[in-house]
């Protein structure tokens, strides 16, 4: 499991109250449909920061599978991607330990308060980098992917 991950899953007790087996206990009660409803649940109802309420939310849907296995998963049959994928994580790394690397099923987000990256493997031969780049206007290798998002292309 991801450091920062891992740090934020300890951290949790002390920062929501509860330990990550309770929350998910409390939204297996609640069986929401959307992410996003769980989400506001657990800011509204619980005074849960976004951070620990997209995670616990995430973490809930992944319970199957650990966050190892979502990404080995996520490049199974696309091996020669995954050292572009070791290294995007290794420099993401460095920015700081408020960075929370969150693996999903098809993608890793990559967060510090809000969600400003995502990694994907797209293809066999390609790996999708969407930043959220605010006041950037797209140029060079940055493509437009809606909103503020935008995928940088080798």
């Amino acid at each position: 499991m991801d450091q920062a991950l891992q740090t934020m899953i300890d951290n949790m007790p002390e920062k929501t109250g509860r330990k990550l087996t309770e929350w998910f206990e409390i939204l297996k009660q609640e069986n929401f449909v959307k992410h996003s409803e769980a989400v506001k649940f657990l800011k509204t109802e619980h005074g849960v920061t976004h951070g620990f309420a997209n995670t616990i939310v995430t973490l809930s849907k992944d319970t199957v599978d650990s966050p190892d296995d979502l990404i080995a998963n996520q490049y199974s049959g696309k091996a020669s991607l995954k050292p572009i994928y070791d290294l995007l994580i290794s420099t993401v790394q460095k920015l700081g330990d408020d960075i929370v690397i969150t693996p999903k099923k098809t993608s890793v987000s990559i967060i510090r308060k809000n969600q400003f990256a995502l990694i994907k493997p797209a293809t066999k031969t390609r790996i999708d980098l969407g930043l959220k780049l605010k006041g950037v206007a797209v140029q060079g290798r940055l493509e437009n992917s809606g909103a503020i998002w935008h995928n940088v292309y080798p």
